[in-house]
């Protein structure tokens, strides 16, 4: 892995995790919901897993017998901590893996995506849930805006997550089978940006970018990023909005028996006939 792939203080990320485990029945809101979203594609699939695993403990899991929880944080006491980009498991250990607002923080995601794929048995799923490209596009806004202000210079303040095209070639890339990418947005309504930065914090999502600035931000910064974001991202009733993107993932572990794409060239029936239309042929 070379230099530049590195976007995220792995440590700082176990360091915050840690902090908000207290807190995390008042502030994790998110990672519930993602994984209701995550229970419910799980009910469209009839089958019955014997095994599984799920990468990213903070205030429940799922219900299934031989189920293992694993996080990079001692603080939200997971059955295994290690870390999500080193998983400790031999191949083809689970019938299922579940990540629940965990892996968008990981600095090799492509890596991390092959390992949870090499980890699964034949025909074994994946389902996880990412922030995605557009979350909270409204804080990343303002506070660019007062720093350019402030200081005539940036530095970063919200991590840059994938999007649904990014995510989709890099399902392809770890080799999973017949992957389907699905994404919501969430707007959630706070008193003011304040409210909103302690939510993230206690969420374990505070910012862990390498290269954020070390120093504490002034009160003047916060000063300021409060009064843009109401003036800018308020609704008739003075409270701010702010976005979430929640990008699905599943994948399978290739199998044998799975559906595959027709080779080109290999149909029975012409589309014009189907169609009871007539074919013709265009010149070039």
């Amino acid at each position: 892995m070379t230099n530049d792939v590195f976007v995220f203080d792995r440590n700082i990320i176990r360091q915050n995790r840690n902090r908000c485990a207290p807190k995390l029945n008042e502030h994790g809101f998110l990672v519930d919901w993602s994984m209701d979203q995550i229970k419910t594609r799980l009910k469209d699939i009839k089958r019955t897993f014997k095994s599984a695993l799920q990468i990213g403990y903070r205030t429940q899991k799922l219900d299934i017998k031989n189920i293992y929880t694993l996080d990079m944080a001692e603080g939200l006491t997971p059955d295994i901590q290690a870390d999500e980009e080193l998983l400790p498991f031999a191949p083809e250990s689970f019938d299922l893996i579940v990540s629940p607002l965990n892996l968008h923080t990981t600095n090799d995601l492509p890596g991390t995506l092959a390992q949870i794929k090499g980890t699964l048995k034949p025909d074994g799923l994946f389902i996880a849930a990412l922030l995605g490209g557009e979350t909270l596009f409204e804080l990343r806004d303002i506070m660019n805006k007062v720093e350019m202000d402030i200081s005539g210079g940036l530095s970063p303040h919200v991590a840059p997550f994938a999007d649904m095209p990014q995510m989709g070639s890099l399902m392809q890339r770890a080799g999973f089978n017949l992957p389907v990418i699905d994404s919501e947005k969430i707007t959630v309504t706070y008193d003011n940006a304040l409210k909103l930065m302690e939510d993230l914090r206690f969420m374990g999502e505070g910012n862990a970018l390498i290269q954020r600035k070390k120093k504490l931000s002034t009160p003047d910064f916060f000063g300021k990023t409060v009064q843009e974001y109401a003036t800018r991202y308020s609704d008739k009733n003075g409270r701010i909005r702010a976005t979430f993107e929640v990008i699905f993932l599943i994948g399978w572990a290739p199998h044998e028996s799975q559906q595959k794409p027709l080779r080109p060239g290999s149909a029975q029936n012409r589309l014009a006939d189907i169609l009871k239309s007539t074919e013709e042929k265009i010149p070039c």
